[in-house]
C-alpha cells in the first residue's frame, strides 16, 4: 500500500482553527440549545475570534512582512493563508451577523427581552435617557482632539471608540476627535417600556446621539462606532531580562503601541471615514470588516448575565458529590485509603482541590507545598490558600507562570501577593513555559515523610473549572510522587531531567515517549488482532506526530481521534476516525489510549500533540493505573466516540459535516455525567468488582 505523506494528508493550521470556530457559532444555530445559549455562543465566537487574530492572525503576517515564502506542511505560504483566513473570516462574519440580525434578536423578542434603537423609543423616554447619559455617563468621557497641536492618539485594543467629523468652532476646519466608550460602563442602557419586557439600547448610539455636548460649539457632521484589534503576539527576550517581572512589566505596558491588524466598522459608515482610519492605522483594505449590526459581540456576555431566567438558559448541572472524600474525614487519609481518586470536572466540583490545599495549610504535619500555577481565576481560592500556608510557616514553592498569554497581568499580581506571604516564588523558566498542572504536598506522618500529589489536565482555576471538562487525580504512589518531585527540581533549579520511570515530561521526553508508545502499536498490530490508538486532546498540529498516525494507520492499527479545536491531519484513510465535540462545556481534557496487544495502557496529560507543548513548555504525562479510574475513561472516550448529538467527523476532504442523523441519547457529556452519578459510589467496592460492572457494559 503507498504510504507516501504529502501536503494532502495535512490541513492549515489556522483554516482548522476557523473550522474549529465555525463548529462553534453552529451552536448558536441549533434550535435545541435555549435562545441565551445561543447568544452565548455568539459571544463566544467573537471572543474566540478577537484572539485570533490578535495571535495566530498577527504572527503569520509578521511572516509575510519579513518575505517568508516557506509553505506549511498542508502547501500554503503565509500570504496564501492570510488572503485564505480573510476570505474565510468574512464569510464567517456576515453569516453570524445576519444570523443574529433575522434570527436571535426576533427571538429574544418573542421572549420579552429587546435591543432597541433610539428610533424605537417614545419623546418621553428619550429625554429620561438624556438625564441619564448627562448624569452617569458624561462625566466619564474624555473628546480627543485631532490636529497638529494635538498628535494622533493612542487607541485601546478591543475597545469601541466613536470617530466623530466635525467643523472646528474658531477655524471652521473639518477635523476628527475620538470619544473612547469606557469599557468599565454598562454596554447595554435599560429603556424603560410601557408593554411587558425588558429593552436596552447600546451605550454607544445613546454616547453618539449626545457628542455634540463633548465639542460644545462645533457642528457634528458625522459619529460612528469602530474598533481595532491589535498585534499582541508579544516576542520575549527572557535572556535580556535580569529582572523577569520588571521585563514583563515593561512590556505590557508598551503592548498597546503594537500595530494594527484589524479595523471593525459598520457598514453605514462612510467611506472617506474609512479610508481616514486606514491611513491612520496603516491597515489594507483586506483586514477592514464592515459590520452589519453593534461591534464586539462578546460584550453579549454581559447581556446573556443581566437577562439570565431558567426557562431561557440551560439547566443547572449540580456537581456530583465524592463520598470517600468525606468532608468530616482527613483528605489525606481518604487517598491512602483509596490510592488514586479521579476528579471529573465540571460534574464534579473543584472544591475538593481546594479543600486538599486548604487543609494542607492548615494541617501541622505538612511540612512543604509545591505548585504550579499557569491561569487561575480573579479571586483565586488557591492563591489564598498557599498564602495562608507560607503565613502559617510551612515551605511553599510557586511557580508562577508570566508568560501565560493575556494572563500576564493577573499572574505578576499573584506573584507579588505570594512573596509578599513569604511564599518562594519562580517566575517559570527560560525560554520555556510551564503549563503542566501539579501540586505536591510534603507530610510527615509518624516520623516518615509522604508526599501527595494532585495531577491534572487543566489550570488550577475554580472559575474555568465550572466549564471546562477536565481530569484531575489525587495519588500517593511512591514511584509517580518521586518522579514529579524531581521534575520539581528541574523547574525550581539546575536539575537535569533524570530517566523517569513512570511520567514524561516536556521538553525532555514527552515527544520520544508518545512516538514510541505509536511505535509499539505498530509493532503489535496484526490483521487479526489490529492494534488500537485513542487520543483525546484540544489540537492536533505537530508534524512529526502526524506522520507517526499516519504510519500506524497504514500499518493497521486503528486510529480514533477526538479533536476539540486544531487537527491538522486529514483523515484520508478508512482507519483513522476523527471527531470534534462542541457543547455546553468546553472540552479540555487530555487522554490517551493504547490497546499494547490486549494490555490497554491509559495517560493523562496537559499536552496537547503540538509543537509547543512538546518542544517549548514544560508539560507533564502521567499513567493512570488503578483499574477504577481506567475504566472510567475507557467508557467516557467511547461515549464521545459515539456522540452523534454534538460530535462532528472529520471527513477525508477535510470537512466538518452535520451528521445526517442526529441521536441526543448519544450526547457524551450528559452521558459522561450519568454513568460518574452511576458508578462512583462503587469506588468503595473491590477492584474486581469495579472492573466487572463496567466492561461488562456494552459499549
Amino acid at each position: 500500500m503507498e504510504n507516501n505523506i504529502t501536503t494532502d494528508h495535512f490541513i492549515n493550521r489556522e483554516l482548522s482553527w476557523l473550522d474549529f470556530n465555525s463548529r462553534v457559532l453552529d451552536q448558536a444555530f441549533d434550535n435545541d440549545n435555549p435562545v441565551l445559549e445561543r447568544l452565548k455562543f455568539i459571544a463566544i465566537f467573537s471572543n474566540n475570534l478577537d484572539e485570533f487574530f490578535m495571535v495566530r492572525v498577527a504572527g503569520v503576517r509578521q511572516e509575510y512582512e519579513a518575505g517568508i515564502k516557506k509553505k506549511d506542511p498542508a502547501g500554503l505560504t503565509p500570504q496564501e493563508q492570510l488572503e485564505k483566513i480573510n476570505a474565510k473570516t468574512k464569510m464567517l462574519v456576515r453569516r453570524q451577523y445576519n444570523f443574529l440580525k433575522d434570527k436571535l434578536l426576533p427571538e429574544l423578542s418573542k421572549n420579552n427581552i429587546q435591543l432597541l434603537s433610539l428610533n424605537d423609543i417614545p419623546q418621553s423616554e428619550k429625554m429620561r435617557l438624556k438625564r441619564v447619559f448627562s448624569k452617569d455617563i458624561l462625566p466619564t468621557l474624555t473628546p480627543v482632539a485631532v490636529d497638529p497641536t494635538h498628535p494622533f492618539p493612542v487607541i485601546n485594543n478591543k475597545v469601541v471608540e466613536i470617530i466623530v467629523e466635525l467643523k472646528e468652532a474658531k477655524s471652521g476646519q473639518t477635523v476628527y476627535g475620538f470619544v473612547e466608550v469606557p469599557p468599565v460602563l454598562p454596554r447595554f442602557i435599560d429603556v424603560i417600556q410601557q408593554e411587558e419586557g425588558k429593552g436596552y439600547i447600546l451605550i454607544e448610539e445613546l454616547i453618539t446621539e449626545h457628542i455634540s455636548m463633548l465639542f460644545d460649539g462645533c457642528e457634528i457632521i458625522h459619529a460612528y462606532p469602530f474598533r481595532i484589534t491589535k498585534d499582541m503576539d508579544i516576542i520575549i527576550e527572557e535572556t535580556e531580562a535580569k529582572d523577569f517581572m520588571s521585563y514583563m512589566e515593561r512590556k505590557l505596558k508598551t503592548a498597546n503601541k503594537r500595530d494594527i491588524i484589524r479595523l471593525e466598522v459598520p457598514s453605514e459608515t462612510p467611506h472617506h471615514i474609512i479610508e481616514w482610519l486606514k491611513t491612520k492605522f496603516n491597515i489594507s483594505e483586506d483586514f477592514v470588516f464592515n459590520i452589519n449590526g453593534p461591534l464586539d459581540l462578546s460584550r453579549f456576555f454581559e447581556f446573556i448575565s443581566i437577562n439570565k431566567t431558567p426557562e431561557l438558559t440551560d439547566e443547572k448541572i449540580k456537581p456530583l458529590e465524592i463520598s470517600i472524600l468525606d468532608e468530616n474525614e482527613s483528605i489525606f487519609d481518604s487517598i491512602k485509603q483509596y490510592k488514586a481518586i479521579p476528579l471529573f470536572h465540571p460534574f464534579e466540583s473543584f472544591d475538593y482541590v481546594v479543600r486538599f490545599l486548604e487543609e494542607a495549610a492548615e494541617d501541622p504535619n505538612v511540612m512543604a507545598i509545591k505548585q504550579t500555577l499557569y491561569r487561575v481565576s480573579g479571586d483565586s481560592p488557591i492563591v489564598q490558600s498557599l498564602q495562608k500556608a507560607a503565613e502559617n510557616g510551612k515551605q511553599v514553592t510557586v511557580i508562577v507562570e508570566l508568560k501565560a498569554r493575556f494572563d500576564e497581568s493577573r499572574n505578576i499580581i499573584w506573584a507579588k501577593r505570594l512573596e509578599d506571604s513569604g511564599a518562594h516564588v519562580i517566575y517559570g523558566m527560560a525560554g520555556l513555559k510551564i503549563h503542566c498542572k501539579s501540586l505536591l504536598i510534603i507530610r510527615k506522618e509518624h516520623g516518615i515523610i509522604r508526599r501527595y500529589i494532585h495531577l491534572g489536565t487543566g489550570n488550577y482555576n475554580d472559575s474555568t473549572a465550572k466549564l471546562y471538562t477536565d481530569i484531575g487525580i489525587f495519588l500517593n504512589d511512591h514511584e509517580i510522587c518521586s518522579e514529579v518531585a524531581s521534575l520539581f527540581n528541574v523547574m525550581t533549579g539546575y536539575s537535569q531531567p533524570p530517566a523517569w520511570n513512570k511520567i514524561s515530561a516536556s521538553p525532555f521526553n514527552n515527544r520520544e515517549a508518545f512516538i514510541k508508545l505509536i511505535e509499539r502499536e505498530i509493532r503489535n498490530t496484526a490483521p487479526h488482532n489490529p492494534g488500537r490508538i485513542i487520543a483525546k486532546m484540544n489540537s492536533l498540529v505537530d508534524k512529526e506526530i502526524i506522520e507517526h498516525l499516519y504510519k500506524a494507520a497504514y500499518a493497521g492499527v486503528q486510529v480514533d481521534l477526538i479533536v476539540r479545536g486544531v487537527c491538522c491531519l486529514k483523515p484520508k484513510l478508512k482507519n483513522i476516525n476523527i471527531i470534534s465535540i462542541i457543547d455546553r462545556y468546553l472540552e479540555h481534557s487530555r487522554i490517551f489510549f493504547f490497546k499494547n496487544n490486549g494490555n490497554p495502557e491509559y495517560y493523562l496529560s496537559s499536552a496537547d500533540w503540538m509543537p509547543r507543548n512538546l518542544d517549548k513548555r514544560i508539560e507533564l504525562s502521567f499513567p493512570v493505573e488503578d483499574d477504577f479510574t481506567k475504566n472510567l475513561l475507557h467508557k467516557i472516550l467511547h461515549l464521545q466516540l459515539n456522540d452523534n448529538y454534538k460530535g462532528r467527523r472529520l471527513n477525508k476532504l477535510g470537512n466538518y459535516p452535520r451528521p445526517r442523523k442526529r441521536d441526543k441519547s448519544t450526547r457524551s457529556q450528559i452521558k459522561t455525567y450519568d454513568i460518574l452519578k452511576k458508578y462512583r459510589p462503587i469506588q468503595k467496592h473491590e477492584k474486581m468488582v469495579i472492573f466487572k460492572k463496567i466492561t461488562d457494559d456494552n459499549f
